[in-house]
């Protein structure tokens, strides 16, 4: 009776432990009882074991396989504040800093890339950026997912909990916002149809395999080059372009001659609100989740570009005798640009000395150095996009480290080897931006032509290219 009593206890024990898992589907395995001294030990048969294995791991696979309504609602939200940072946000930036006579042309020059790069990107950008290239993979990706090919409403973004729709609309916006940043190298001069043209040129050209290198499984990612939401891809790429730009196309007709202030520091402050509030997107956004990684990221830009303001707005206090508005809005994009490619290795004090320190620098950058060299950046993409985004980038290789309250190196890596990747990368795309974008102007310059006639730039390029004044008194 005690024997029978105890099996009894031990089958009534696997019952509720069963139902406990909520019958995961762990099938029960054949078993055979062995007695000794009254003590009962469980032998699972070796067929039994053969088909209990796979169960066990079935779970686990399906779980990485799983939608996440949160994480998809996020990057939803995300995407759509990157969104905002184009249009309206940069659009509105660029806008208030041009004179009146070309408000409508800058905000036509954004808005209406935007609409032409996110059809470049549905047809081939998002397969040549993320998908494998073959032999060419160290460079750039392949056709297959030309026109979105093989995707559908159920399919996930492999290894990932989103829909991979939502993380090509999200790449899209980087691929728009990036092309729409070099519109302010060569603002006020340059003729709409040649803008169109040399932006097509320039992101399928420079920007996807830029971003196929670090981001798609290309040479620099392996590399181990760390930019977690585009410092080298986006900014400093486009701050190239910028310069580039810039001194192919020449100085706007009376630069250093007359007066060129912002028409509107009040349009450029919203503006420059809406890309600090849009950048939580492009940020944290890019740790594709909503996890403690994501807000490692939120506090981080917030912090970086808090402490950017007070940076510039020190130095411009120091060695102007005033702090501007402008400077200050200045900051905040110098700020927000150094922590993009950081955001995410970071702790928040390294935040701050590199938000504080890229300020300062870009500071350096648009107040001396553009004027040492001569050239005609319009809107200061290369001083604040480009400097800040290389500072950004190498500092990143620095602050990372655990020494420095950073999320540390991974296994084998050391402060050395991760600033050599973080150069490398710099170095690519500085060349390989610099001299493609060279290349595209010209081709531009041959085909179209660049520049806007001495009579069309006098007169504003709102009324010689579009026929709209911003402003009607």
């Amino acid at each position: 009776m005690r024997f029978k009593g105890y099996v009894m206890k031990k089958i009534l024990s696997m019952i509720a432990l069963v139902s406990a898992l909520g019958f995961s589907g762990l099938a029960l395995a054949e078993e055979t009882t062995v007695v000794v001294d009254e003590t009962v030990t469980t032998e699972v048969a070796p067929a039994a074991a053969e088909e209990a294995a796979p169960a066990a791991t079935e779970p686990a696979s399906e779980a990485a396989l799983t939608l996440s309504a949160g994480d998809t609602a996020w990057m939803i939200v995300a995407t759509v504040l990157v969104l905002a940072m184009i249009i309206p946000g940069l659009a509105l930036f660029y806008g208030g800093l041009v004179r009146t006579k070309n408000m409508v042309s800058v905000l036509t020059q954004v808005f209406v890339a935007t609409a032409l790069m996110s059809i470049i990107w549905v047809v081939y950008g998002y397969s040549l950026a993320f998908t494998d290239g073959g032999s060419l993979n160290a460079y750039i990706g392949g056709f297959s997912k030309s026109l979105l090919s093989g995707i559908t409403p159920d399919t996930l973004l492999d290894g990932g909990t989103i829909p991979e729709y939502v993380f090509v609309t999200f790449q899209l916006t980087f691929a728009a916002i990036t092309p729409a940043l070099i519109v302010g190298g060569f603002a006020e001069r340059m003729k709409f149809p040649a803008v169109l043209a040399f932006l097509a040129l320039w992101v399928t050209f420079i920007y996807i395999p830029i971003a196929h290198m670090v981001w798609g499984g290309g040479f620099l990612g392996e590399l181990g080059a760390a930019d977690f939401a585009g410092g080298t891809v986006v900014h400093l790429n486009a701050g190239i372009a910028a310069l580039v730009g810039a001194l192919v196309i020449g100085k706007r007709i009376g630069y250093g001659k007359e007066a060129m202030p912002p028409h509107s520091i009040t349009l450029t402050m919203v503006g420059a609100s809406l890309l600090w509030v849009g950048w939580f997107g492009f940020n944290v956004g890019s740790e594709l989740a909503a996890d403690g990684i994501a807000g490692l990221a939120m506090i981080n830009t917030q912090a970086a570009t808090a402490a950017a303001v007070l940076g510039w707005l020190f130095a411009e206090w120091l060695f102007k005798g005033k702090p501007s508005l402008l400077g200050a809005v200045s900051g905040a994009i110098a700020g927000l640009v150094a922590i993009t490619p950081a955001c995410g290795f970071l702790g928040p004090v390294g935040a701050i000395v590199l938000g504080f320190v890229a300020s300062v620098i870009a500071f350096w950058a648009v107040t001396s150095l553009k004027i040492k060299l001569g050239y005609d950046d319009s809107l200061d993409v290369f001083g604040i996009h480009g400097v800040a985004g290389l500072i950004g980038a190498l500092g990143t290789g620095i602050l990372m480290s655990a020494d420095f309250g950073g999320v540390g190196y991974e296994e084998g890596v050391t402060m050395g080897s991760q600033l050599y990747a973080q150069a490398v990368a710099v170095g690519v795309t500085i060349i390989w931006g610099g001299i493609g974008s060279y290349i595209l102007f010209k081709i531009v310059d041959i085909v179209i032509g660049l520049r806007a006639s001495e009579e069309s730039e006098r007169e504003g390029l709102d009324t010689s290219e579009h026929g709209e004044r911003a402003y009607h008194y």
